[in-house]
Formats: structure tokens, sequence, C-alpha cells
């Protein structure tokens, strides 16, 4: 069972179609890593062992008469407690969604099912992904499989650990301003934030709108651009989707070498605040990219010193809004305590959310409100302008960009939540891509003097997922911090 789990998902696929194990032995041992080892973790909020077993078998089915069955059949993939899956509860680690069972499939769940995934339970998450740390869930706080005193991150901080900790082969989870990104830098795994619009936001329980995106965690580069290629594309159910320019699995594969690439480092990004074993291991990655072949150097982009205020206003402004059809009429937690139904909005909505989505929602209300529109909203929605022209012009010279993940390594449990402003300025490197749109690879590319992964992120140009994930298999093809694992697990 446990070599199962260590397998990348990729390679346990080639196994379940060579018929050396089965899609419903793969399952099996997830769950019994998930009953052995989530107590002490907390990586899950649901499982429903039943439907994955029949889902497993069905596919199991095709591969016993040889159809065509795609590239990754049979493997079980957690799923982030924010995506919809039909008659599942998804949550959003919110009392306020306690019970709701969606009546639909979330678009990429659609896709996982047609190509012959597994959907597992849902993974721990900040409720309706508001925080960086996972201990914002209405079900307790996950731990850090690197160590359980230390936050794995947020808000996709269940989906990382489930990975890191062995709990699942692969997890999808969502990115607002570097929850898929952070997580997996805190906790030594890989993902993707993919171009926004490159996968479908139909199901996704949003949290802002014009930033988030659903993308892959995974061990490593290849696992992950296998579980992009099934996700994403266009989608009539969701506007904002676009088409995707189709890229062959092998050749991300394949990448050894970075021969003819030019990549910019922001020096912005090492300044005040960051972490000196973060910024090593962030140049020594740089330093890896130039012996694959890339021509890298720094560039200045002031612009930075901006990302966090104009990221809290556009996002808390729009959570507000999408926040407001929870009010205890037709579905999900509805207080008890209420005689009329002014009180049935206010009791449901202040027993219900939490108090970070409380914040939350205040501050979006607070920059949308008659007298602080333009000072606040519209100020930041000029910058949001700035920042992407900034991108932009640092694109014509790069094919990608390197940078951190976060400032630091794993934050202690409590630390961010008792200093939230130390926790906001931990998404100074990622909120930026959000803001912009842009695609962002984020992989481990050390280890701090505690042991603690520390996260490197590749940024790429507007939907050329391919081109970082090239780069990211050909840095993991010549380093080994994606294969190391915590002690304890």
């Amino acid at each position: 069972m446990s070599d199962i789990l260590n397998m990348k998902a990729l390679e346990l696929a080639q196994k379940i179609k060579a018929k050396e194990i089965s899609a419903v032995e793969a399952v099996e041992a997830v769950a019994a890593a998930k009953e052995a080892k989530d107590l002490k973790y907390n990586c899950y909020t649901s499982f429903n062992l039943e439907s994955a077993v029949e889902n497993a078998k069905t596919v199991q089915k095709k591969i016993d008469s040889n159809e065509d069955v795609g590239l990754l059949a049979g493997v079980p993939i957690a799923i982030k407690d924010n995506i919809c899956t039909k008659g599942e509860l998804t949550t959003c680690a919110s009392k306020i969604l306690y019970n709701f069972k969606p009546p639909y499939n979330a678009t990429v769940i659609e896709k996982l099912h047609k190509n012959n995934l597994v959907p597992l339970g849902k993974v721990n998450m900040d409720e309706f992904a508001m925080g960086s740390t996972t201990e914002t869930s209405a079900y307790g706080e996950t731990k850090n499989p690197w160590d359980v005193t230390k936050v794995p991150g947020g808000s996709s901080g269940g989906a990382a650990a489930s990975v890191a900790a062995r709990e699942s082969v692969a997890a999808l989870g969502s990115d607002t301003g570097g929850s898929i990104r952070q997580p997996c830098s805190f906790c030594g795994v890989t993902g993707l934030k993919p171009t926004y619009g490159a996968v479908s936001r139909y199901g996704l329980i949003a949290y802002a709108s014009s930033l988030d995106q659903i993308g892959p965690i995974a061990k490593d580069t290849a696992d992950v651009a296998a579980i992009f290629s099934v996700i994403c594309g266009k989608d009539e159910k969701d506007g904002t989707s676009m088409d995707t320019t189709p890229f062959d699995i092998s050749d991300i594969i394949s990448s050894k070498s970075l021969k003819g690439k030019k990549v910019g480092i922001p020096s912005d990004y090492f300044g005040e605040g960051i972490n000196e074993e973060v910024a090593k291991s962030v140049m020594n990655a740089a330093k890896v990219l130039k012996e694959l072949g890339a021509e890298v150097e720094e560039f200045a982009m002031p612009i930075v010193k901006y990302a966090i205020p104009t990221y809290y206003i556009i996002a808390c402004a729009e959570a507000c809004s999408n926040l407001s059809r929870f009010d205890g009429i037709k579905y999900g937690y509805s207080s008890p305590n209420a005689e009329m139904l002014r009180d049935v909005y206010i009791k449901s909505r202040s027993e219900g959310f939490g108090m970070e989505v409380k914040k939350r929602i205040m501050l979006g209300n607070f920059v949308l409100s008659s007298g602080y529109y333009d000072a606040y909203y519209n100020k930041a929605l000029k910058v949001k302008g700035l920042i992407s022209k900034a991108f932009s012009e640092a694109f014509e010279k790069y094919d990608f960009l390197l940078g951190p993940v976060a400032p630091t390594t794993a934050l202690k449990m409590g630390e961010g939540l008792s200093d939230p402003l130390q926790m906001y300025l931990g998404d100074i490197y990622t909120v930026m891509i959000n803001i912009a749109g842009l695609p962002s690879l984020a992989l481990p590319c050390g280890f701090d003097s505690s042991n603690m992964p520390i996260g490197m992120q590749l940024i790429g140009k507007p939907f050329n997922e391919k081109t970082i994930l090239e780069a990211g298999n050909a840095f993991q093809s010549a380093t080994d911090y994606h294969e190391k694992m915590p002690e304890t697990v």
C-alpha cells in the first residue's frame, strides 16, 4: 500500500493500465492512509469511500476491456472543499455550508470523470479560501507534515498537506492570491496556478471572481502538467474561460535543457522582509537554471510594493458581493435563534461565518461604500492595470520570471492569526500573479536550517503554461528537492 502512495500519478497510472495494480487498490490505499494518518494531520473534511470505489470499479472495467482510457486512468485525486461535487458535501470549510450537497458537478470534476481519474473526498482549507494558514477552517486547522507545530499554508493547505503526507496521490486546489503556490512551498510539493481563464471556474464556490483559478497539486511537474492537460480548456458554462493551446505531455517530460531561454528575476522581490535562507535558495535555483542553459538576470519591478493593498481591496470587494448569497434562506446554515426575517439574515451570517470571513466582508463593504469607492476600489483597479503593464513589459524581454513563493518558510501555528498583517504580507510575491491573470508554477528549491521546505515560482506569459512546465521539469530533473518527503510520514 505504501508503495502506491509513494508513486507519482503518471507512474501509478502506467501500472494500473498494465494491470499490475487495480484502480480499486489505488483508492483503498489512499483510504487506508487517510484512516491511519488523518487524525494527526487533519487533511480531509469528508471522504466517501463507497462512491470512490464504485468509480474505480467503473474505470477498471474500461481498462479490462482495453478501452482508450487516457493518461491518468484510475488515479485517485483529492478535491479542495470549495469545488462542487454532485451529491457530496462541499462546505468551503464553513459552518454556513455545513450540510450543502451540490446538485451538479463542477466542470473540472466532469473532466476528471471523462478522463477516468477517481475523485476522492474533500480536503481542508481556510474558510471560503480566506487565509494563508488553513487555520480558519470550521473543521480545525490542518498540520504541516514536515512539522505538526507549523501551518501547511493556505488556503489550499489540506490539498498540499495531503500530497506531502502521502494521503493522496494528487489534488485539485484553487488559487486567489497564492492559495495553491504558498501551501506547495510550505509543504514541499509542486503546484500550478494556471492563467486566468485557462481552467473553468464553473462549480468553484467563489471568493473573488476576477482572481480565482483552479489548479493541480502533485509530487512533481510532470504530474502537474498531466492533470492540467485534463482540466484546462474552454467551457460554455464559464464566460471567462478560454481555449488553450494543446501541448504534448511528452514535451514536458523530455525537457532537460533551458538553452535559449531568458529568465528575469525581479530584484524588488529580495528587499526588506525576505528570510535569508529563502533568498539564498532561490538564488541557488537561478544558478541551476543557468547551468541548464538559461540566461538569467535581475531587473527592477518597483510596482511590487503596491501588490498587497491592491489585492486585498479588490479581493475583499468581490468577496462581500459573492458571499451575500449565503443568507440562511436557500441552503446551508439557518440560525435556530431567528424569529423574524431580518433576524434570519443577521443571525445566520453572524453565527455561520468565521471571524476572518467577517473581517473581509466588512472591508469589502467599506471600500465599495459611496464615500470611499473612488479613494480605494477605483484606485486599486487603476493599479491593477499598472501591475499588468509591468509584467507585459517584462515579458517583452524574458521568457519567464523566477522568484520566491513566500518570504519565509512555514509559520508556527497561531503566529499568522495573532498577527494578521504578517499573514497578509506573506502573500506579497504571489498576489501580483493573480492580479495580472498569469500562470505560475511553484516547486521546491531547498530547505531551511530547520529542515522546512522552501519554494520558488516560475511565472509565465498568459496561456503559456508549457514554457514554465518545461522549465520546472528541467529543474526537477537536475535536482532532488521534490523527491524528499517528511521523515515522520
